[in-house]
């Protein structure tokens, strides 16, 4: 079946992480994505390693599938030429130069929409369009310290924590995926394009949400509590004789039914732990019960236990376990993929599931220039002649 976005096209001007996650689930989901890459080098990510797998970088492996790789001098006048060309024949423009760039190189906003009005024009950038610092670079650990999040990461008498993943350039290419998504959903109704625009730091500081509505509501900021959560409690990680698992009993109901699981009735009845209002104010009190009680028991049974009463609680997974897990198998989510030169690997799979028109991954990552001959030539109707000329100009 074909998906949702199969008949979009997609001009992909993005490199590194960010943007390069946003044109990957739009091509995840049907669009024809054709990323534009320097013919010096191509995509940062290219050489960033190692790992590598013989020769190509694992890690631009892994956010560059389903997209076909053109090489575009962008300060060529010819490269120009023919990025106007592809343009006129998209749906969607994605960038995620520092602001100010694209216009140096005569694509401004306006100049895009002159080309097709019909276009979406979707920017990433560290902090936005707008606003004082706009021209500034932006890098994900930044966004991460600047938006809070690593304010409230990490334990109490340690240092402010990074999340383990790129989690603010991760964000920002959801996020804008969904406003690409959405900005093509209005122009079914108004018949013409418009921008997107989404910063890192905006997508850091949205991740806030209940810490930002306590601050609000107290003008008091977080502090880093580690794995505890600042609402609920016990929902948190907890250390067993023989390793760490996660417990999440976010509810009276379930309070009750992991007392009387695990046999501590006795704490049940205690009114400073009835509600979970009471289990918060008295924490420490509670984990002086809990931390010794798990801390005799071994990791596997215990999560036995709970799961049967139907109460969240899991084993914390290196990356390796999390690929042998019969669930993350059974939805599918790693892939086998045979690149160029990379050969045989998997990444993983399309997060999405929908029943009519699902996602899928058709093509792995390019090698660099792959399908230039093929876009200018079926795309554009460049002759081979046309195609060699503008090779020997050093337009692509």
């Amino acid at each position: 079946m074909a998906g949702p976005l199969e008949g979009i096209r997609v001009t992909d001007l993005t490199r590194i992480l960010a943007g390069p996650y946003c044109t990957m689930m739009l091509a995840d989901m049907g669009a024809d994505v054709i990323k534009i890459e320097n013919p010096v080098g191509g995509d940062d990510t290219r050489a960033w390693g190692p790992p590598f797998l013989n020769g190509v970088s694992t890690y631009y492996l892994s956010i560059n599938r389903n997209k076909r790789s053109l090489t575009l001098n962008l300060k060529h006048a010819r490269g120009k030429e023919i990025l106007a060309g592809i343009i006129r024949r998209s749906d969607v423009v994605v960038e995620n130069f520092r602001p100010g760039t694209l216009e140096k190189l005569g694509f401004p906003w306006e100049e895009i929409h002159r080309l097709n009005p019909r276009t979406v024009f979707t920017s990433v950038s560290g902090f936005g369009q707008t606003g004082p610092r706009a021209a500034e670079p932006g890098f994900d650990i930044v966004a991460q310290g600047e938006g809070g999040l690593m304010s409230i990461t990490g334990e109490p008498d340690g240092p402010p924590t990074k999340v383990g993943a790129s989690i603010a350039d991760i964000v920002a290419g959801m996020l804008a995926a969904q406003g690409t998504v959405l900005a093509l959903l209005a122009r079914e109704k108004s018949g013409v394009g418009q921008r997107v625009d989404v910063a890192l730091l905006d997508g850091q500081v949205a991740l806030l949400a209940y810490h930002a509505n306590n601050y609000f509501a107290t003008c008091k900021t977080s502090p880093r509590r580690g794995n505890r959560h600042p609402s609920i409690t016990p929902y948190e990680t907890y250390r067993c004789k023989d390793g760490y698992f996660n417990l999440g009993v976010a509810t009276d109901a379930l309070w009750r039914c992991f007392c009387d699981t695990m046999g501590l009735g006795d704490i049940a009845a205690d009114l400073r732990f009835a509600a979970n209002a009471d289990r918060v104010r008295n924490r420490e009190a509670l984990e002086e019960i809990l931390n010794p009680f798990f801390a005799a028991r071994e990791v596997g049974p215990t999560i036995e236990t709970i799961q049967k009463a139907g109460i969240p609680c899991g084993p914390i997974n290196d990356v390796a376990q999390v690929f042998s897990d019969p669930q993350v198998l059974a939805r599918e989510m790693a892939v086998e993929v045979d690149p160029p030169l990379a050969g045989p690997t998997k990444v993983t799979g399309v997060p999405i599931k929908m029943s009519a028109n699902p996602g899928d991954i058709r093509l792995p990552p390019p090698s660099l220039g792959q399908h230039t001959d093929e876009i200018l030539g079926n795309l554009l109707g460049l002759s081979a002649a046309e195609r060699k000329e503008v090779r020997e100009q050093g337009a692509v």
